[in-house]
């Protein structure tokens, strides 16, 4: 039998990308840091995984003024971080628009790869509009197939964050203070890491951890 019969088949991508407010409204009461901070060590918990069957991919999309990619998508262990300053704006939608470009790009992520994580943090509602933004997110073939995690840093007003979910099984992870930020990336990092160790990352019922266990 041919020695090529048995390779090992390269790990299937497990994209996590990240929508981060970094208005400036964020750069109050230590919440740049907290986020700064939980992503870091969100994206070391990464890098140390077993990738031998699914690797995660980090990519980081920020709106603060602009919307904009803070960081490429590449494997957790490429990823050389970079902190966020919060100034200006919450451009949402510009957001909602560079995560759909992002995930329906096959040349980033191919279509070997795992159902994404998309992750959003906000603080405050949209300056831009969204709405549409947001439909043809979770209208997109592939997008619309992506796990969903939101959280809302000292706001009451989830609607937004509610709609991004478009699921009303889910929740929108609410924090009053800033060190809550670094409970919820630990439960979305628990989330990510079960389907990693998981036999079938893209089963549609995920186990994921009981919130009330980092709330």
């Amino acid at each position: 039998m041919a020695l090529k019969e048995y390779a090992i088949p390269d790990a299937r991508p497990l994209p996590v990308i990240l929508l981060l407010d970094v208005s400036g409204s964020m750069s109050v009461g230590g919440k740049i840091e907290s986020l700064n901070n939980s992503v870091r060590e969100m994206i070391g918990t990464f890098k140390d995984q077993d990738d031998s069957q699914a690797e995660i991919h980090v990519g980081i999309i920020t709106f603060g003024s602009i919307a904009k990619i803070h960081e490429e998508l590449l494997p957790a262990s490429e990823v050389s971080w970079h902190d966020m300053q919060a100034s200006g704006s919450t451009p949402m939608g510009g957001a909602f628009d560079l995560a759909r470009e992002l995930i329906e790009d096959t040349a980033k992520i191919s279509g070997r790869a795992y159902r994404p994580t998309l992750v959003l943090i906000s603080d405050g509602q949209p300056t831009d509009q969204w709405d549409a933004p947001l439909a043809s997110l979770l209208s997109s073939k592939r997008a619309s197939k992506a796990i969903r995690f939101a959280m809302g840093i000292g706001t009451n007003d989830d609607d937004v964050l509610t709609k991004f979910l478009a699921d009303p099984e889910n929740r929108v992870f609410n924090a009053d203070e800033a060190d809550q930020i670094k409970n919820f990336f630990r439960f979305v990092t628990m989330s990510v890491t079960s389907r990693v160790q998981s036999k079938s990352p893209d089963e549609p019922e995920i186990v994921k951890p009981d919130p009330d266990d980092f709330f």
